[in-house]
C-alpha cells in the first residue's frame, strides 16, 4: 500500500474513533439524566445514603461525556490537519507534473520567436 494510502487509511480511522468518543459522550449524558433522575427519586424517598451514591455516579458520568467529548473534538482537529496534508501533498505532486510539462514545452520553442509574437 503507498504511503498516501496509508494516511488516508489512518484519517479515515481517526474519523471512526472521532464518532464513536462523540457517541459514547452522548451516551454518559442520558446515564446522567437516569442518574439524577434515581437521586431524585431516593430524596423525595428520604433515603440520603441512596441519593448521595446516585449523585456521585451523575457527577461521574458527566465527566466521563465531557472527557468524551474533549477527546472527540481533538481527533477532529488532528483529522483536519491530516486531511490537509494529503491535500497539500497531492497538489504538490500535479504542480511537479505541471513543471514538468512546461520545461518540455519552454525547451521545443524559440525565446526569440516567443518575444516577436508578445510584442
Amino acid at each position: 500500500m503507498s504511503n498516501m494510502g496509508q494516511l488516508q487509511n489512518l484519517v479515515f480511522q481517526l474519523k471512526f474513533t472521532g464518532k464513536q468518543f462523540a457517541k459514547n459522550s452522548t451516551k454518559c449524558e442520558k446515564d446522567e439524566k437516569k442518574e439524577q433522575a434515581k437521586c431524585k427519586k431516593a430524596m423525595e424517598k428520604s433515603q440520603m445514603d441512596v441519593a448521595k451514591i446516585h449523585a456521585e455516579n451523575a457527577i461521574r458520568k458527566k465527566n466521563e461525556g465531557v472527557n468524551f467529548l474533549k477527546l472527540s473534538a481533538k481527533m477532529d482537529a488532528v483529522t483536519s490537519r491530516l486531511d490537509t496534508a494529503i491535500k497539500m501533498g497531492q497538489v504538490t505532486k500535479a504542480m511537479g507534473c505541471v513543471v514538468k510539462g512546461f520545461d518540455k514545452v519552454l525547451n521545443g520553442m524559440n525565446p526569440e520567436q516567443v518575444s516577436q509574437l508578445m510584442d
